[in-house]
């Protein structure tokens, strides 16, 4: 039974902190789909005589969920307060649980400052459970060569294993949760029908190009369709070019308080957040 689109987005201008990106999660309507909290999609531009360690998003804190960035053209580099400092180049993601609190920055290479080059970025924001919410930070990261592959029936649809497993194809990225993370490309035209574990919450959102759900019909590019909880399958056709995230997870069920950077459990967790993090028992950031 395939799946049917409940709701479909599409990302909105907003602007943060003088970078201008596209929102496609939370809305005034949807504010979650549980375990995911935001999708922004951002294409930056650079300061050509401005070194790269004054650009990019500087150093700030988070503390209970996985901020994850997809890097869809340029490179992303990525320094925090636990002594990780690494480059993360197109086609390649960037994962980072939270966890108990880090301070990390995100900007661009020197390199691709340089030869004058610009970031196309999809941050993706998931919901960490109320028991790993204070575990130890990490950082993940897997090169481009060494995250696994699958394709469609036709070969023409090619997918990158981010998070979770797919068949034989197995993420290398651990989790705190229960993902189905797919990175999708359609060369041309191609045709594929993904299986969802039942009981997962569903979104697709499309980076590049337009696709089309069986059953629901056209989602054009920078739009999120939610998907309703009956139904196994999801099948997709594309006709030309196109890029797209299929992004799933088992839903957490539990009370969810957000303050900027902070994700966690209650209002107490959150003033405790913010204490740890001007105390700085979250670390600190320093940039060279």
């Amino acid at each position: 039974m395939n799946k049917k689109v409940r709701t479909l987005i599409p990302a909105f201008d907003i602007d943060m902190g003088g970078i201008p990106l596209k929102q496609a999660l939370p809305t005034t309507s949807v504010q979650q789909v549980d375990p995911f909290l935001l999708l922004h999609h951002g294409e930056i531009k650079y300061r050509k005589h401005a070194k790269a360690v004054h650009q990019g998003v500087g150093a700030h804190p988070h503390r209970g969920f996985t901020p994850v960035t997809f890097i869809i053209e340029g490179e992303i580099h990525h320094r925090d307060s636990r002594g990780n400092n690494q480059i993360a180049k197109k086609g390649e993601v960037q994962w980072m649980h939270a966890g108990s609190g880090i301070v990390h920055s995100e900007r661009p290479s020197q390199d691709l400052i340089d030869r004058n080059g610009t970031n196309e970025i999809i941050q993706l924001w998931v919901n960490s459970p109320a028991d790993k919410k204070m575990q130890e930070p990490s950082y993940q990261y897997v090169p481009e060569q060494e995250i696994p592959v699958f394709l469609s029936e036709d070969e023409n649809i090619r997918s990158k294993v981010i998070a979770g497993q797919y068949g034989s194809s197995k993420g290398k990225i651990a989790v705190e949760s229960e993902l189905l993370i797919l990175w999708n490309d359609a060369i041309g035209k191609g045709f594929q029908t993904f299986s969802i574990p039942k009981g997962f919450n569903t979104m697709i959102y499309t980076i590049k190009g337009e696709i089309r759900v069986k059953d629901y019909g056209l989602v054009e590019k920078e739009s999120l369709a939610i998907f309703e909880d009956d139904g196994v399958h999801i099948s997709i056709t594309a006709d030309q070019d196109a890029s797209f995230l299929l992004l799933s997870g088992l839903p957490l069920n539990e009370k969810m308080v957000q303050q900027g950077p902070f994700v966690m459990n209650s209002e107490t967790e959150i003033l405790e957040a913010i204490r740890d993090y001007q105390m700085g028992k979250m670390g600190i950031l320093i940039e060279e």
